[in-house]
């Protein structure tokens, strides 16, 4: 057996950087495909022409469905123990089934007799949320067999942070600036030019996360694996009952990635920079200029994360995430946003473009803190209960998590309908009235704001803190080195 990777306290074995650093693709990698799925809607309704509302209940409803299998997903992942180890396999199979089934999906639901659309878009969208799952529950599981040292852990959500805001930003630029202008707006010509860009993208940085984590996917790195022999499929209620921090956890990280799905969604984006601020094309520009402050912000806040814990961190960045969005939504009622312009410049702009910056450079900050969040819960199981369940925690999370964020394209859908857009989503083109100017600062900034209110109140209960995690790790590794000199004996 190859010696692990111990460090000088004993109890933690660490991973090069560049690991770290490379296995974070394989987020950007899934979330490529999310980006993706995000303009959906536009084809769905544009292309294919089901309406708007049943194009909203379809969207939830796959994210309820994905949600709902993420527990089993999480059982594969946790008694699957290939040559290949336990993660790799299942990251490719994930990777796969995704570019298979966003090449279906653009390529025939629209050449189809409308009969058969409906249910083709629902099969095809069914079978993606299963690859995406797996490919997920990878990320999260994954954690704990790349480093234990909670010096080593927040560096992943630098790493999330960076390459994910690249994506985003670099994306949204891509559409807006470069597709929309060659193609005159979500036609289908754009949807079959951009399925291949995110098939060939994805596949690439998966297999650069696969590189990074082939050689820590080995038992030895697997907590007490010893213990999964009789793991049965009915353990996960007594995890979901038992685990207070998975509980606070999820509550936590799930309003807050609603309030990060509100805003991302297609619709809302061009509410807010085609119609609110005038120019849709900003929604890349404006982007780009963020780019930098962002991953500053980040950098900054991984680097007090890895002095002061995960935990005290996440609070933190949560407070100052709830005054800047706060204050942005303000800003915007107070000015006339059709003079926030990067042609015209002048004080407005430069007041929100300082306002913009700072609310999404600590949304990326908070937000990529959780997935080496999810790795302490797992450690924590590990400590209380001795079983190493990564892939069932990871996925419980997932669980809860897909079921409140699967809200974000239900509750754009009915407030568009809401202000009478029953049968197509908003353009470019519409004028901006007084009930549209509170609805698209609801979506944009409210619901952020209510997200960050519920993460502060739960994370008051959440016991894993920089020294508990100490404790933690320290008794795992005692145990461990029990085990194996009772092996030895």
């Amino acid at each position: 057996m190859a010696s692990v990777d111990v460090n000088q306290k004993g109890r933690y074995h660490t991973a090069k950087k560049w690991q770290i650093g490379l296995f974070a693709l394989n987020d950007t990698a899934t979330n490529l495909y999310m980006f993706i799925m995000i303009f959906v809607s536009y084809y769905a309704t544009g292309v294919v022409g089901l309406t708007v509302v049943v194009v909203s209940s379809i969207l939830s409803s796959m994210r309820v469905f994905d949600g709902i299998i993420d527990p089993v997903i999480g059982y594969i992942i946790d008694k699957t123990e290939r040559r290949f180890g336990k993660f790799v396999p299942l990251m490719i199979l994930g990777n796969i089934t995704l570019a298979i089934t966003v090449f279906a999906m653009f390529t025939f639901t629209h050449l189809l007799q409308d009969s058969l659309q409906f249910s083709f878009f629902i099969v095809v969208y069914a079978i993606n949320i299963i690859g995406y799952t797996f490919q997920t529950a990878c990320t999260r599981g994954a954690q704990t067999i790349l480093t234990n040292d909670p010096n080593q852990r927040p560096l992943f959500s630098f790493f999330t942070a960076f390459f994910n805001s690249v994506l985003f930003i670099g994306g949204q630029m891509f559409i807006a600036n470069y597709l929309i202008v060659k193609h005159g707006d979500f036609t289908l010509s754009l949807f079959n030019e951009l399925k291949f860009y995110a098939i060939a993208i994805s596949a690439i940085l998966t297999c650069l996360a696969v590189f990074a984590i082939k050689g820590k996917d080995r038992k030895e790195y697997y907590g007490l694996a010893d213990e999964n022999d009789n793991l049965k499929f009915k353990d996960y209620w007594p995890v979901l009952k038992e685990n207070r921090p998975l509980q606070m956890l999820i509550v936590a990280a799930s309003t807050d990635k609603l309030a990060m799905m509100m805003p991302r969604q297609a619709a809302v984006g061009v509410m807010f920079f085609g119609i609110l601020l005038g120019d849709y094309a900003l929604s890349g520009t404006i982007g780009l200029i963020t780019f930098i402050p962002t991953i500053l912000i980040v950098f900054f806040g991984i680097g007090k994360a890895r002095k002061i814990g995960l935990k005290r961190a996440f609070v933190f960045g949560t407070w100052l995430s709830l005054f800047a969005f706060t204050t942005t939504a303000i800003f915007l009622l107070m000015v006339d946003s059709t003079t926030i312009s990067l042609t015209n410049f002048g004080l407005v702009t430069a007041l929100f473009l300082v306002l913009y910056s700072f609310s999404t450079g600590l949304q990326q900050l908070t937000g990529n803190m959780v997935i080496p969040m999810i790795a302490d819960v797992s450690d924590y199981e590990t400590y209380r209960t001795g079983r190493y369940v990564p892939g069932m925690i990871s996925t419980i999370f997932s669980l809860v998590d897909k079921l409140i964020s699967s809200l974000a394209p239900a509750i754009t859908g009915f407030a568009v309908v809401s202000i009478g857009y029953r049968d197509s989503l908003p353009d470019v083109e519409e004028e901006l009235t007084t009930p549209f100017l509170f609805m698209v600062l609801l979506l944009k900034f409210g619901f952020p704001i209510i997200g960050y209110v519920i993460s502060l109140i739960v994370m008051k209960f959440y016991l894993l803190d920089d020294k508990k995690m100490e404790e933690i790790q320290g008794t795992i590794h005692e145990i461990k080195k029990e085990k194996k000199e009772e092996r030895i004996i």
